[in-house]
């Protein structure tokens, strides 16, 4: 498996949902697995599965798949102008912590360019154009970032941490889709979210549970 570094996240590091859906394809079985990420996935190098540990060339513990028996559930739809005109108020547009990043970064032009932005009663929601190639992960990677954005603030970065997720289908390439998010807990630096994506006649693609970590503020630097 390799992460390639058009599919990154923060700088330097994959996508956390891209790598997760890259995984957990890996993985294979029938049964719907969570991702948890013990590191940043490094970006163009060889990583090996072994007994559900994502490992790289050093033998370093990158990720853990393992099934759960507790599926997410769906956040409710909304309609295609809904979901444009909570994007057109995107405050990643103005302020965003990895603007380079390939779903949500606003410098990607050859990303997915899914901009969430939030709706009167807190969720989240996007239109989202699927790419001329869809595969697992791109859905993987389509359910991340507007979970995210329920909970990022400006100075307030979040990295997601855990991902659990199920694909109904893929989307057609071209399909014009709607995704939503919305926060359901945390604790701390934790926050608990759920997403989902949906086709244009409205039906569910595609639904995920996710832990995001806060980053801890940077220390402020001396005179």
């Amino acid at each position: 498996m390799i992460i390639e570094s058009r599919f990154n996240g923060p700088p330097g590091s994959g996508n956390g949902g891209w790598s997760a859906g890259v995984f957990a394809e890996a993985y294979g079985g029938d049964r719907p697995v969570e991702v948890t990420l013990r590191r940043p996935p490094p970006l163009e190098t060889s990583l090996t599965l072994a007994d559900g540990d994502v490992l790289d060339p050093d033998g370093q513990l990158v990720a853990q798949v393992r099934p759960t028996d507790d599926p997410p559930a769906a956040v409710a739809p909304v309609d295609p102008a809904t979901a444009a005109a909570a994007s057109a108020a995107y405050p990643g547009l103005r302020d965003h912590p990895f603007p380079g990043c390939y779903v949500c970064g606003p410098d990607r032009p050859d990303g997915l360019r899914i901009f969430p932005g939030r709706l009167p009663d807190g969720r989240t929601a996007a239109p989202f154009r699927a790419p001329d190639r869809v595969v697992p992960a791109t859905v993987w990677a389509a359910l991340d970032c507007p979970g995210g954005w329920a909970v990022i603030a400006p100075g307030r970065p979040y990295v997601l941490g855990r991902v659990a997720a199920v694909v109904d289908a893929l989307p057609r390439p071209g399909d014009e889709c709607v995704v939503t998010g919305e926060l359901v807990g945390g604790e701390g630096r934790k926050a608990v979210v759920r997403t989902s994506l949906y086709g244009p006649a409205g039906a569910l693609l595609g639904r995920a549970r996710a832990t995001w970590i806060a980053l801890p503020p940077e220390p402020l630097s001396r005179p």
